[in-house]
This record gives structure tokens, sequence and C-alpha cells, in this order.
């Protein structure tokens, strides 16, 4: 019974499902009618669409393509009408250079006329001067024969004469010259080394202190003198023995005078004294204690002074021992320079040549600070200074070219190098020049006034004036006596004249001023 109603179900559950089959395949059927109608009916749609927005682009590329046409069209006729303006400017200027041409031809045909008409007049005044010429030639001719028959010469005589004489003043004009050019370059050379040497004297103006071998104290009061001398003079002779100084106390109101020929001594007597007055306790004892602290303080102060001068230089690495000698150069004089500073006038003389020469400035420079450094001893040992200060150069370890440059510098060893020359010639230059010494400073007025005195004794000058330290010697001469010829021979026979007379270094120049002055007043 039970399988059959299985077997009833199946079947009627197959039956159920070919019925829901059958019915869902009508309607599958019905909805794809109905989706096939609406497609072709978008598709009509789309397709109208299509058609509408084709003419569209249709009409719009009609419509640009008309404006780039019409742009075009403009751009060109813009174009054509810069030419045709360009073209009109081209030709204006085509009929201006032809106006121009025509012009110039016309001035050409004008100037041609005018060579025309000078060339004629050239040949007319050629065929004049032709003429004039052979005239001319035909009265040189006969002049000719003439002075040769009078004066006895043929022109080939008178030709080898005329050649002669200028053969002559040609050697002369050529000796002439070349005298001058000589002279020249002499005076070239002199005008250089004058320069040098004023470049570096210009640069180094140092005073000289012209010094003796008496000093003047001054005292306060005239009692004074007798607390010097002391009871029995004990004082005074306490201070002599002590500093090897004479003391002379005479009737000069409120002073006493040291003499002695070594300035140090000399100054450690001038500051005792001052001292021992200042303090007011004068008596042999005191004396000696004062001169004993002077003494030590005057030989830290020689150190200080030479140490110091060397520092002004630039050369501070010295010898100790060679410091306190240039020290002691400071109280050392030579007829009556001060030996220190003629010796730093000496080293800034030769330094400053050495730079313009362009040589060893340092060697120049030690060498010239230390040439005299022997006369810082030269009283306590025996030698001339230059041999002393050698000999103190070698000990304290200078090298062989500043030695050898100090020990030229008066001549007694042939210099070898430049920096040798220019220590002599400063040394030269610093003791020569006028005022430095007394000796020379005399000798220089006298030779000045010689000079003038030499000038004045012609006829004819007014005044002479010796200018330039004696290099040069002008005279004023009275224009109603001398002419110009006469004022030429006077500076001969005066250049003359003081070569007979004087003796002097270099060359002198004597210039003659002759002047006619005409002097009016207005009322």
């Amino acid at each position: 019974m039970s399988g059959v109603v299985i077997v009833a179900s199946a079947v009627v559950a197959a039956i159920v499902a070919v019925a829901i089959v059958l019915l869902y395949g009508r309607r599958a059927k019905a909805r794809a009618a109905r989706a096939q109608a609406e497609a072709e009916q978008e598709g009509r749609r789309v397709l109208a669409a299509a058609q509408q927005e084709a003419e569209q682009c249709l009409r719009d590329a009609s419509i640009q393509a008309r404006e780039k046409l019409l742009a075009a069209r403009t751009e060109f006729e813009r174009e054509t009408h810069e030419h045709r303006q360009e073209l009109l400017t081209l030709e204006r200027r085509l009929d201006q250079r032809e106006g121009g041409l025509d012009e110039r031809t016309r001035g050409v045909e004008t100037h041609e006329k005018e060579l025309e008409q000078r060339k004629k007049q050239l040949e007319e005044r050629e065929t004049t001067l032709a003429m004039q010429e052979d005239a001319l030639a035909a009265a040189s001719a006969e002049q000719r024969v003439q002075l040769e028959r009078i004066a006895g010469l043929t022109s080939e005589q008178a030709k080898s004469e005329l050649v002669r004489a200028m053969e002559n003043e040609a050697r002369m004009d050529a000796a002439k010259m070349v005298r001058r050019i000589e002279e020249e370059a002499n005076q070239e050379a002199n005008n250089r080394a004058r320069r040098v040497i004023s470049l570096a004297i210009q640069r180094v103006a140092a005073d000289h202190v012209v010094e003796s071998t008496v000093s003047v104290v001054d005292l306060p009061n005239d009692e004074m003198k007798g607390r010097i001398i002391g009871r029995e003079g004990r004082n005074i002779r306490a201070l002599e023995t002590a500093t090897g100084v004479d003391l002379i106390v005479d009737d000069t109101p409120g002073a006493v005078l040291l003499s002695c020929f070594d300035p140090i001594r000399r100054e450690i007597a001038r500051l005792s004294l001052e001292r021992l007055m200042l303090d007011g306790r004068i008596h042999p004892g005191r004396i000696e204690e004062v001169v004993g602290k002077v003494q030590q303080e005057l030989e830290e102060k020689i150190f200080r002074d030479g140490e110091a001068a060397a520092i002004e230089l630039g050369q501070p690495d010295f010898h100790p021992e060679l410091l306190r000698l240039l020290g002691r150069l400071q109280y050392r004089t030579s007829y009556g320079q001060n030996v220190l500073s003629h010796s730093k006038e000496v080293a800034w003389l030769a330094a400053h040549m050495a730079t313009e020469l362009g040589v060893n400035v340092r060697v120049a420079k030690r060498a010239g600070l230390l040439h005299d450094i022997g006369k810082s001893v030269d009283r306590e040992m025996e030698g001339t200074h230059l041999s002393i200060g050698r000999d103190l150069l070698r000990k304290h370890g200078e090298s062989e070219e500043v030695i050898h440059a100090m020990e030229c510098h008066h001549g007694d060893v042939d210099p070898r190098t430049v920096e040798a020359v220019l220590v002599t010639a400063a040394d030269a230059l610093s003791a020569a020049r006028p005022g430095a010494r007394r000796e020379i400073l005399e000798s220089y007025l006298k030779r000045l006034e010689k000079l003038e005195n030499i000038a004045g004794d012609f006829k004819g000058v007014q005044k002479a004036f010796a200018i330039q330290a004696g290099r040069e010697l002008r005279i004023i001469v009275e224009s109603e006596r001398l002419s110009d010829e006469d004022a030429v021979w006077l500076s001969r026979d005066i250049a003359k004249k003081i070569e007979a007379e004087l003796t002097y270094p270099g060359q002198i120049k004597v210039t003659v001023i002759r002047e006619t002055r005409a002097v009016e007043y207005a009322r």
C-alpha cells in the first residue's frame, strides 16, 4: 500500500513540475518579446540622435572653415599692404639717390672743367718757368765765369774749398755733440746719484748736539760753593778723586765748571754734584756713596740708551755688550759731533740708499750703526777705532758682511760690497753736512765767503750769492755796463778764477743774470 502511495506521489510531483515548467516557458517568451521590442525602439532613438549630432558637427565645421578663411584673407591683405609700403619707401629712396647722383655728376663735370683750366694754366706756367730757368742758367754761367776770373779759382777748386770748410764745420759740430752727450751722461749719472743721496738725507733729519769738554752746573746760591769746597777743600778733593773730574770754582756767579776729556766721567760728576746739592749732605763719605750709586745708574742708562738706539733702527738682536758700547757713544764726541747721533744717522742714510739701490738693507743699516763702535773704548784700548771695532764685532758674533762694511768706512780697506760703499758714503755725508762739525762749518762758511768775494772783484758785478751749499754762484750784473756778450765772457772768467784759487768737491755752477727794467709811475 505504501509503495503505491509513493509511486502516486511521485507521479503527481512530476506532473506538477511539468506544469510549472510550461508555465514559466510561456512567461519567458513574453518577456523576451517585450525586450526585443524595447531594444528596437532604443536603436531607432539612438540612430536619430546620432544623425542630429552629425548634422550639428557638419554645421560647426563649416563655420570654423569660413572663419579661418576670413582670418587668412585678412592676414594676406595686411602683409600685402606692408610689402607695398616697403616698395614705396624703397622707390622714394631710389629717387633721392638718383637725384644725388645727378648732382654729383654735375659737380664732377664742373670739377673736371676747373682741372682742365688749371692744367692749362700750369702748362703755361711751366713754359714760363722753363724760359726763366734757361735765362738763370745763362746768367749763372756768366756769373761763374766772372767769379772764376775775379777769384782766380775754377769751380772745382771752389767746390773743394767749400767741401773742406763744411768738413771742418761738421767735425767741430760732431766734437761738440760728443762732448755734449758725454756731459749729459755724466750729468744724468750725477743726478741719479744726487737723487738717491738726497732722498736718504731728506728722510734722515737728525739734530746734532755740539758738546765740549766742559760742563756747567748751576748753583742755587753762592753759599753752595763753600759747601762744595768743604773745610780745607776736603769735599772738592773727595769729589775729584771719586770721579776723576776737575772742579773749577771761580768767580762765576751761581755756577761751577766740571772739566774732563771723558764725557762719561764728566756726566757722573755732574749728576753726583746735583744730587748732593739736593740732598744737602756734602761730606767725603756721602760723596763716595752718591758717586757709586750714580755710576751704577749711569751704567744702566747707558745700556738702555744703546738698546733704544738698536730698537729705533729695527735691529734689537745685538749682543748685550754691543748694546752697552753703543750707549757709551752717547757720551763720545768727534769734532763736536755726538757719535751715537752720528752713528744712527749713518745707519739711516745707508739703509735708505740701500733701499733705493735694491741691496741688503739689514747689512747696510747694521754696519752703519756699528761703524764707530770702536770709539766707545778707544781711550781704554790700544789701536785705532777701526781695528778695535773689528775685533769687538768678531768677538760678539757679527757677520763678515757687517764687519767688512764697518772697516771700509775710512778708506783703509778697499770695499768689496755695495753695502760697504754705502756705509762709507753715508759716513761722509753725515760728517760733511754743514753744521755737523765745527771745523767743517768754519771752512764751509769761509769757502762761501771766498766765492762771493771772487765774483765781487770783477767789474760790472752788482751782487753775488753763493747758494745750494756752495754748488752754485749766482751773479747779478749791471745791465748798463755789461752787454749779453759780456755776461757770457764774465761767467767764463769767474769760473776760471774759481778753478785757480779754490779747492772744492764736485763742481760749481756760475750763473750770470743780466736784466733791464723800465719803471714808470702813473700819477
